[in-house]
């Protein structure tokens, strides 16, 4: 491997696939149809599965299999096309996006100034025409115009020219080589028509084109760092550093990505979680809003689950590592959040390929414009200045912003509501549904169960109950301890596997368990027949007793959710592999008249391809292993971020928290960003239908080709700003 590539050899990650994985920052990129250049050039590269472009941070993600894959063949295209690779990291990237920003304000700043003062000049030429201005005093504005945006030029310009000049070099041709082209042209043609003495000189149209296209750019630049903030916010949640404790316990600081599976690590309050893991000894209280959404803080004992990000608040917690770096849930929360990010729609695809034949198309235009008015018999001069107003007025900056502004700020939307993406055309097929299908377990009910008769009971009991539940990791004893999430910890409890929990509380043994265990088996005989989704946890403490029913329930919002789907026209149905009479009564709680029970995968799967034969375009929402197939059948899928792995890699979106609101929100921003995509479309479809044949025809000046071109690039910015105002809506709980 050649010496470029040896920088990288240290960040390539391998997947659970077995693929091989690297992200790089990607320095030279100046517009999103650079996008389409580079993923092109690497495609054919042997042993390269996937190369894609994330316009929004500058990375270059790359996999491949074969551990013999040549790096270097992929820095060495790339340097050839004017392009340069560095290590990403996300600080770092910050820093260069944010010195790019202040360079291209100073630039911003040094058109706008140059802009005004020639303008100032150029009015008092045009006014003089009309009362006889003298040549010599004409002569005169026109160079100082010359000295003001010559030097203007040169240093406002060097973003354009720059990209311009690497493109040319490598043998290619950007949207930077008409620009820089059309100034150079008009600048060059000025100072002719200056010295020749004249009466008219074009200083202002260049330097003024200058100025819009610095501002469309910052404006972009700004955009894309607003959205860029939604993951740095995630990697902020990370922990740098981690107390691993040794056999001896003795702790050790040590990078978190160098954690392993089976390390015992030490987080002390005011301290961020480092990996995924379980609670090995001590109690303390999570702040757990990135995982589950809740803004309430979760006690913590010996025996439950924790996740990296989560913020340690009262007491120190000792946790044997499950997963660390990438693996951890946080890290998958990231790379789906990069994956929507960078991912690309037909709508996406479109825009690029027509934004790749866009400049030797405005050259060809140019030039043929030239030719032509030269044969109809105009001068260079007026032949000169109406190619430089075509070549100014094609740029296709708003076609290729139409699409990938829409996707970026949608995506960067329903991130911030709980909701990550996992496909390229997830907003697209989500805007297409008509029919949504409902997995009940999991889905429309609460993933955990919750004890359904707590109120029946004095506060003391469960409280007492809730104590003893909290030194168990039983799920059940876990329901009846979120019965009450502050009750303190019994330190003295003793847990007899499969029976229960008992401890001394005043001086009496208390026990919570099986009703054998707590001696209530009469009690139980006298509450008569249960439906068969109810689970008995018996608690007994002297003379005082209780039997806490526990039962999956429906989502706090899932009644109002599916009744918002139907008012939008969408068809319901629920599909479960549970019993036929609980099916039954979700249903008839939620009015959906479409369901059925006891369900295998293959029966979801087959009522799904008949609706799909019927000419619906279904939405799965679903939780299980053995939703997973019904998920990839349907058009479109959504699973919780609770689901199972397999589940979540078969969804085309993954929420957060424990509403449903979330899906409604996600169907309402896709379609609204399918109508702005089109909107962009349209509007930049409809400035180049009338936009260029103005500027072959002579009718706008160079001046007036500039405003235009750099107000449809804003027009299609400002537009898809307005995406994702349902998501925005109901994040109470998003990350």
């Amino acid at each position: 491997m050649s010496a470029p590539a040896l920088d990288f050899e240290a960040l390539v990650t391998r997947g659970k696939d077995g693929s091989f994985r690297l992200e790089a920052a990607i320095e030279g990129m100046t517009c999103a149809a650079c996008i389409g250049d580079i993923e092109s050039a690497l495609r054919n590269l042997p042993g390269l599965i996937a190369a894609r472009v994330n316009y929004t941070n500058r990375r270059l993600s790359l996999e491949w299999r074969e551990s013999a894959f040549e790096l270097a063949g992929v820095f060495e295209r790339l340097r050839r096309m004017g392009y340069r690779l560095h290590p990403f990291e996300l600080a770092s990237g910050e820093r260069a996006e944010e010195e790019a920003s202040k360079r291209l304000l100073r630039c911003l700043a040094i058109a706008a100034f140059a802009a005004m003062n020639i303008m100032l000049l150029s009015a008092a030429v045009w006014i003089g025409e009309d009362t006889d201005i003298d040549p010599a005093t004409r002569d005169m504005f026109h160079g100082l115009s010359a000295l003001i945006a010559l030097p203007a030029a040169a240093f406002a310009g060097q973003p354009f020219f720059e990209s311009a000049f690497n493109a040319l070099r490598a043998r290619r041709l950007n949207m930077d080589v008409p620009i820089s082209l059309g100034v150079v042209l008009a600048l060059a043609m000025s100072v002719n028509e200056t010295l020749t003495h004249a009466p008219r000189a074009y200083f202002d149209s260049a330097i003024m084109l200058l100025a819009f296209l610095l501002l469309g750019r910052y404006l972009d630049a700004a955009m894309r760092r607003k959205t860029r903030g939604v993951a740095a916010n995630l990697a902020a949640l990370r922990a740098p550093l981690a107390c691993r404790l040794g056999a001896d316990s003795r702790e050790t600081m040590v990078a978190a990505a160098a954690l392993r599976r089976g390390d015992r690590v030490l987080a002390r309050p005011g301290e961020v979680l480092p990996a995924d893991g379980v609670v090995t000894a001590r109690v303390s209280t999570l702040d757990e809003g990135i995982v589950t959404g809740e803004t309430a803080r979760r006690p913590v004992s010996r025996g439950e689950r924790v996740y990296a990000g989560s913020l340690n608040h009262d007491g120190a917690l000792t946790l044997e590592v499950e997963a660390a770096g990438a693996g951890t849930l946080l890290g998958e929360i990231e790379r789906l959040l990069e994956k929507a990010t960078s991912a690309r729609s037909r709508y996406v695809r479109l825009a690029d390929r027509v934004s790749r034949f866009y400049a030797p198309v405005v050259h060809l235009a140019a030039l043929a414009t030239a030719l032509f008015w030269l044969w109809r018999g105009a001068s260079i001069h007026d032949a000169l200045v109406t190619a430089i107003s075509v070549l100014i007025v094609t740029c296709p900056c708003a076609l290729a912003l139409a699409v990938p502004a829409v996707q970026v700020v949608a995506s960067g939307a329903l991130f911030r509501g709980g909701v990550l993406l996992n496909a390229a055309d997830a907003l697209e097929r989500l805007a297409q549904i008509d029919t949504v299908v409902f997995d009940k377990t999991g889905t429309l009910t609460s993933p955990h169960p919750c004890v359904v008769n707590a109120r029946d009971f004095d506060s003391e009991i469960v409280e007492c109950a809730a104590s003893l539940a909290r030194a168990s990791s039983h799920p059940l004893a876990q329901a009846v301890a979120r019965a009450r999430p502050d009750a303190p910890l019994l330190a003295d409890a003793t847990e007899e596997r499969g029976q229960g929990v008992r401890a001394l509380i005043d001086g009496a043994e208390a026990r919570l368990g099986s009703p054998g265990f707590c001696g209530l088996e009469e009690e139980v005989a006298h509450l008569g027949a249960l439906a068969p989704d109810v689970s008995l946890v018996a608690f007994r403490h002297g003379a005082r007793h209780a039997l806490f029913q526990l039962r999956q329930t429906l989502r706090c919002d899932a009644a109002q959710t599916l009744a918002a789907l139907a008012r939008r026209g969408l068809a319901m149905e629920i599909l479960s592999g549970d019993r036929a009479e609980a099916v039954e009564s979700v249903a008839k709680a939620l009015d959906v008249a479409n369901w059925r029970g006891g369900l295998k995968p293959a029966e979801k799967v087959a009522r799904i391809e008949a609706l799909r034969a019927a000419g619906h375009k279904v939405l799965m929402v679903g939780d299980g292993l053995n939703d997973a197939p019904a998920l990839a059948s349907a058009h479109a899928s959504m699973s919780p971020i609770d689901a199972t792995q397999f589940t979540q890699a078969a969804a085309a979106a993954v929420f957060l928290g424990d509403r449903l609101a979330p899906v409604l929100a996600t169907v309402e921003t896709s379609v609204e960003a399918r109508r702005v995509m089109r909107q962009n479309l349209a509007l930049s479809a409809i400035y180049n239908l009338f936009a260029v044949p103005l500027a072959m025809l002579g009718l706008l000046t160079p001046l007036i080709a500039a405003a235009a071109m750099s107000g449809s690039s804003l027009l299609v910015t400002l537009n898809a700003l307005r995406t994702g105002k349902q998501a925005r809506g109901f994040g109470e709980g998003a990350p």
